[in-house]
């Protein structure tokens, strides 16, 4: 079952309207999460709105927003003005414009969306704008108010549906000059770059996300695991610090290494670990629970969500 809509308006190109659904799609409930306890008994903090200056705890319907104008100095700001002030966008996506996907810059993306028709109607104009999208090899540009704010969203076809990302404004976006202005202009040499090149294309393949592993949140299970089985806990041992002294021979030596690890899968016997989906990965059996099957106690189920200890 698909999670509850973020948010539910309609998409409009011109006259085309159609109403729309909008479904994270990212998720990270999947890892290890920590809750913070109280060394001494072992129970949960919990977390109070208290008056800053009074101490006293403050109830919900007590609670306004406010903007520091100056120390101490607060205007206040109910969710009615609030309100008042709601743009088109909270309830309609307007397209205002269609770009090429190589012109919109990789610091502006903030997190994807799923969007698809809202209920039985709408399917054929939603279909129009997305087979227009995908027939102009364009990127849609409109907006969408999300947790009270406007963001820009950029929509493109997906299967069926479409894939909307939220984009930053420019002043979100901090400039590189800032960073890079400092960093010498070093002259890199024909052979530097023919090697470096090499171990490039020695390095090269698809992108496959399937293939990766988030190796801290294995450590995290593996600890975890270790920790409700009583068992000491070991330090890993942590990689040594290499001195490059001669930047071309770096380069030679790390031609050679990326031969040898190509090589490496042929020789060895044992198949690389495939990460699953979501980096799930059963945690040890809780105590008062049945005993999972032996077959499956000796090899993780893909399926089964993982709880915290």
């Amino acid at each position: 079952m698909a999670p509850r809509a973020n948010w539910k308006g309609f998409l409009r190109l011109s006259l085309v309207t159609c109403p729309v659904a909008l479904y994270p799609a990212t998720s990270e409930s999947e890892k290890i999460s920590f809750n913070q306890l109280n060394r001494q008994t072992g129970h949960r903090i919990k977390y109070l709105k208290v008056d800053a200056d009074t101490g006293d705890e403050v109830p919900n319907e007590d609670i306004v927003k406010g903007y520091e104008l100056e120390k101490g100095q607060y205007i206040e700001v109910s969710k009615e003005e609030l309100e008042e002030i709601a743009l088109e966008s909270t309830r309609t996506i307007e397209i205002d414009e269609f770009v090429d996907k190589a012109d919109i810059d990789p610091r502006y993306l903030i997190r994807p969306y799923y969007i698809r028709p809202d209920g039985k109607v709408g399917h054929d104009a939603f279909a129009v704008i997305r087979e227009t999208i995908r027939e102009m090899d364009k990127v849609a540009i409109g907006r969408v108010v999300l947790t009270n704010r406007e963001h820009i969203i950029a929509l493109e076809p997906m299967d069926k549906g479409l894939v909307g990302t939220l984009l930053r404004y420019p002043y979100e976006v901090r400039s590189e000059q800032d960073y890079f202005d400092e960093i010498q202009d070093v002259k890199v040499t024909k052979d530097m770059l023919d090697l470096a090149r090499h171990i490039v294309n020695q390095k090269a393949g698809n992108f496959e996300p399937e293939k990766f592993e988030d190796h801290y949140e294995t450590a995290l299970i593996e600890l975890i695991n270790q920790k409700r089985a009583g068992k000491p806990i070991v330090p890993r041992d942590k990689p040594a610090a290499t001195n490059v002294v001669n930047l071309m021979e770096a380069l030679r030596r790390s031609v050679g290494s990326a031969g040898v690890e190509e090589k490496a899968p042929a020789k060895s016997a044992k198949k690389p670990r495939k990460a699953a989906a979501g980096q799930k990965e059963m945690l040890m059996p809780i105590t008062g629970k049945k005993p999972a099957k032996e077959g499956a106690a000796k090899k993780p189920s893909v399926g089964t969500k993982r709880k915290s200890a």
